[in-house]
């Protein structure tokens, strides 16, 4: 397909001899119709070229060489070069590309190139709690989205199946395991222990010191510990599967925190060699004070058990020589930033190549909040996600009973829109802000929200069953949809791969989400301006390919985010 935005960019190139990438990352989409579809910005050439920035931007313009059948006018408008683009020959790209291809929007740009992403990554024997679903629908929709690109991606779910919270497991269930029945109901009865086990920790600091050497006994391969923490496990593993199998999340790596205890020597060795580690209270740590980090990096405890922190620097060294990786995403909470910050300083002491150490990456969020406030495992107050999850369904069924109760596959369609419902909100809004959980909100089918969309592109299949089917492609004619209705369509469907590139230059899922409302949205419009079933053929042949046109990038996109999409509602 025709790339505007790089003709535009070679063009200004040949005028300011500039470097064509920077220009082109500095083309903008202006706001308004009426100032063009793309605008170069001359401000930041003022101090370098010593002119204006409305000089600079007359001076491209009377200088500039473009094809008049690609770029039909130029203009300033203070320091911006405006550009417009040949509307016919935009709708018959987009036309021609629909047609050619079921993965509109998908790229090689990402040939050869590794991405590993690190995301869910609940704790073992604790609930799968509502606190678990961002990383786990942030990192999944990541996933997907470079591998739509051309990525070679690695998804890892970084199990918390060791640390501290198993030597208090493994307590509790000491103290109390007949009490509880674990083989039938194994998350609840263990997470009741857990949340017990940590009051008789604040009430009794020997119970606390016991929790801490049973853990360090867990290292050193203690026969009944071991035995404790694998049954603990695998019990956990088969409930958290029932969860990923709702939500539709696949990984290809489990090897959690407990697959890097043989492998942390290494890092020991390698640390202790670069003069970095030193004793503090009996502790081994890493002084961060000259990188700005004022909270030293604690490798080894004063009981000799290692820390996260040695974990994922094993976890590193260990994803370098497997993986070979351009970028290691850690999709986690806000919470965890300065563990990351400190982590990604110490792996600069591991002798890895740079290329490593500078693609790490710590993809933060803010926390999902309850309307009382902040969830905790340990107190109780979670909000188990498989519960959320059931409710979803119910709630999206009782809709489709009350607004369509003859719907075939209605048990289908609920799964299909709760789930989609609480995804979709989860990833409209910037991952930095913290999200209150609102029913209302998130399955309103006229609002901002996952079944919006999957409303829309269920009306798209609606039209389309009504016309016969999709028109063949030479039965379309573009010059027939120049209407401003179908050009804000035809530019949104146009940009759909740059949005995608939006969205992995700055890991942001929200920038797909609020596209897909646009793309909606702009939908909704054309069909309430413009009939589509028509005795005039030709007409409607084109606005039915558009509609199918509109289905095919709502379903790509939605499917990216996670969601799956419905046939009918």
């Amino acid at each position: 397909m025709i790339d505007f935005k790089e003709i535009i960019a070679n063009a200004i190139s040949n005028v300011l001899q500039l470097d064509v990438n920077e220009i082109k990352m500095s083309i903008e989409k202006p706001k308004g119709a009426d100032n063009g579809d793309y605008a170069y910005p001359c401000f930041r050439l003022a101090k370098t070229l010593k002119k204006s920035p409305q000089m600079i931007a007359e001076e491209i313009k009377g200088k500039i060489d473009l094809d008049k059948n690609q770029i039909i006018k130029v203009e300033t408008v203070g320091g911006y070069v405006n550009f417009f683009v040949n509307k016919e020959l935009l709708a018959k790209e987009v036309i021609s590309e629909i047609s050619s291809q079921q993965q509109y929007g998908s790229s090689k740009i990402g040939n050869g190139k590794n991405i590993v992403i690190d995301y869910s990554a609940p704790n073992i024997a604790k609930q799968f709690h509502i606190g678990h679903l961002r990383s786990t629908v942030i990192g999944a929709a990541l996933y997907n989205i470079y591998k739509y690109l051309g990525y070679n991606v690695t998804g890892i779910n970084h199990l918390g199946d060791y640390g501290t919270q198993f030597g208090k497991l493994i307590e509790g269930y000491k103290l109390w395991g007949d009490e509880y029945d674990i083989d039938s109901n194994p998350i609840d009865e263990l997470n009741k222990i857990y949340i017990r086990i940590n009051q008789a920790c604040k009430e009794d600091e020997q119970i606390l010191e016991n929790c801490r050497n049973n853990f360090k006994k867990l290292e050193d391969g203690d026969p009944y510990c071991l035995e404790l923490w694998n049954k603990f496990k695998d019990l956990s593993l088969k409930e958290f599967q029932k969860v990923y199998d709702i939500l539709g999340s696949k990984f290809d790596s489990w090897n959690g925190e407990a697959f890097y205890s043989d492998k942390m020597p290494e890092v020991i060795e390698i640390l202790e060699k670069s003069g970095k580690l030193t004793e503090s209270q009996g502790a081994r740590i890493i002084d961060l004070e000259d990188k700005g980090i004022n909270t030293p990096c604690i490798i080894e405890k004063s009981n000799g058990s290692t820390t996260y922190a040695t974990r994922d620097l094993a976890a590193i060294m260990y994803r370098a020589r497997n993986y070979d990786f351009d970028k290691a995403l850690y999709v986690t909470s806000y919470e965890q930033v300065l563990h990351f910050k400190q982590v990604f300083e110490v792996a600069k002491l591991l002798g890895l190549d740079e290329k490593y150490t500078n693609g790490l990456e710590h993809i933060s969020f803010g926390m999902v909040l309850l309307p009382t406030g902040k969830m905790s495992t340990r107190e109780g107050t979670s909000v188990k996600l498989n519960d959320l999850l059931d409710e979803a369904i119910s709630r999206a069924k009782a809709i489709i009973e009350q607004k369509n109760p003859d719907l075939q596959n209605k048990e289908d369609v609920a799964k299909k829109v709760g789930v989609g419902a609480v995804i979709f909100n989860d990833l409209f809004n910037s991952r930095v802000k913290d999200e209150i959980f609102d029913w209302d909100t998130m399955l309103n089918f006229q609002g901002e929200t996952g079944p919006y969309v999957q409303y829309t592109y269920v009306r798209t299949k609606s039209v389309i069953e009504k016309a016969g089917g999709v028109p063949n492609i030479l039965d379309v004619d573009p010059k027939l949809l120049q209407d401003e209705y179908s050009i804000r369509l035809f530019k949104l469907i146009y940009g759909f791969e740059d949005i995608l590139l939006q969205v992995t230059d700055k890991n942001e899922p929200s920038i797909l989400s609020r596209y897909l409302i646009d793309l909606a949205k702009t939908y909704s419009n054309f069909y309430n301006e413009n009939k589509i079933i028509l005795d005039d053929k030709s007409l409607q042949n084109a606005r039915v390919f558009l509609t199918y046109a509109v289905g095919q990038v709502l379903k790509n996109g939605a499917e990216l985010l996670g969601m799956q999409m419905p046939e009918k509602m």
